[in-house]
């Protein structure tokens, strides 16, 4: 399954400039593990630094100025790190299974002259087989809206517009005149009509475009959880869906599912809910006269069911959580935003190895992404998987891995629990 290697980060709200992981230029660090979580203080910037995912994430499916209004970002304007100027900038280095060459998205948002926000520029690029250095070749590369795509598996041009040694109009003028026989055997002229529309989305949509559609749809897969235990509570309409959905409301659904497709799977599930939550053995469905969906638990000490309407916040979040664990097709990138709200402390250790174990996981599992201010949580990690997200004196945040910390990568690999370490100050700045 498809891997986030690294992340950039520009202008982003209070993220000006961050990096987690390695990019295609920064070879020598070591790449986000397949679990990682971001730790801080409160307002440091751990919930925009989740929002900048759903932030791409909604320029893929609804455009850009939609996504700059979406969940209350309030336009571009607003989410402009402070005082610059732009564009806003994201960069992506991925790979789509352990022995594929990386693939970089870059992506930068700006400003029209109409006060608009529309996709100022878009590439993707790649080495060639056998290429361990130098800079990747390009295989899409879009200014405003205009530019070349290389089709299928070819490896593209090397492009350098740092350095102004790329003529991008007069590539595209030979190969509309013929001029570039070689090249247009393996190019297109691609020219956007709507310029607040990612090129990702267009053109990943055909199948001569095989690297743009794999990345498209490893974006389209990327599911932000924005659970609330009030929506599980809802009471949807009967009917068996595969996935649940990022606010939970279609809970009762996925039981539906899982007890129909599998049902194994979802013993498992009962299982571990009866292991973490005393007294409940039973989580099934009934469909009320007005065909809508009832959730109900069975507790051992009583005869009658509870529903969902009953229990409490904690065991719906971590039912819910073990569901999403459990899906026979997981989404690529699983991120959540402090899993813990809710929670009983002594849960946390557990449910953090559960995401591991299903990040690790010989099957392929979910890359999993989460930030979280708990430190019993922090106790089940390993410093290579934990990132410490400060406000500077600028008002800015800056990110540092913990295990770039000798001294805290010794103590816990003496024994100490890295929250407890975290708890003591130990990974604060200087």
């Amino acid at each position: 399954m498809a891997k986030i290697e690294g992340f950039r980060i520009k202008n982003f709200k209070a993220l000006k400039d961050i990096t987690l992981g390695r990019l295609w230029n920064h070879q020598q660090a070591e790449p986000l593990t397949p679990m990682t979580a971001v730790i801080g203080k409160n307002g440091v910037g751990k919930s925009t630094l989740f929002d900048a995912f759903g932030f791409l994430a909604d320029c893929l499916k609804s455009g850009i100025e939609e996504a700059c209004d979406a969940q209350g970002r309030s336009g571009f304007a607003k989410i402009l790190s402070q005082g610059e100027n732009g564009p806003i900038e994201f960069e992506v280095y991925y790979k789509e299974d352990g022995n594929a060459r990386p693939i970089t998205y870059e992506l930068s948002i700006d400003l029209d002259e109409r006060k608009r926000p529309y996709v100022f520029k878009e590439r993707l690029r790649q080495r060639r087989k056998g290429q361990k250095h130098g800079r990747p070749f390009s295989f899409l590369v879009l200014n405003s809206g205009k530019g070349v795509a290389w089709k299928g598996e070819q490896e593209g041009r090397q492009i350098d517009e740092d350095k102004g040694d790329f003529d991008l109009l007069g590539l595209m003028n030979s190969i509309k005149s013929g001029e570039a026989k070689e090249e247009s055997k393996e190019t297109e002229v691609v020219e956007l009509e709507d310029m607040r529309k990612l090129g990702i989305a267009t053109l990943g949509s055909l199948k001569q475009h095989p690297r743009i559609s794999a990345f498209r749809r490893f974006i389209e897969g990327w599911y932000l959880s924005y659970f609330t235990p009030d929506a599980a509570r809802s009471l949807p309409l009967a009917g068996p869906q595969k996935h649940l959905n990022i606010h939970g409301d279609n809970l009762g659904n996925v039981v539906q599912f899982m007890e129909r497709e599998h049902p194994k799977r979802f013993q498992t599930i009962l299982d571990k809910i009866a292991d973490k939550i005393p007294g409940v053995d039973k989580i099934d469905t009934n469909q009320a006269n007005d065909g809508r969906l009832l959730l109900q638990f069975n507790d051992k000490g009583f005869h009658d069911p509870f529903y969902s309407q009953q229990m409490s916040d904690g065991t719906l979040k971590v039912f819910a959580y073990l569901l999403l664990l459990e899906d026979p097709t997981p989404p690529p990138f699983l991120c959540i935003e402090e899993p813990e709200n809710g929670l009983y402390h002594k849960l946390l250790e557990s449910l953090a190895r559960e995401f591991r174990e299903h990040a690790t996981g010989r099957k392929g599992g979910s890359q999993v992404f989460i930030t979280t201010h708990q430190p019993y949580f922090v106790d089940a990690l390993e410093p290579g998987e934990v990132w410490i997200l400060e406000k500077e004196s600028e008002g800015f945040s800056s990110i540092r891995r913990a295990s770039d910390d000798l001294i805290v990568k010794n103590m816990v690999a003496e024994g100490l629990p890295l929250g407890g370490l975290w708890y003591s100050d130990y990974l604060d700045a200087g």
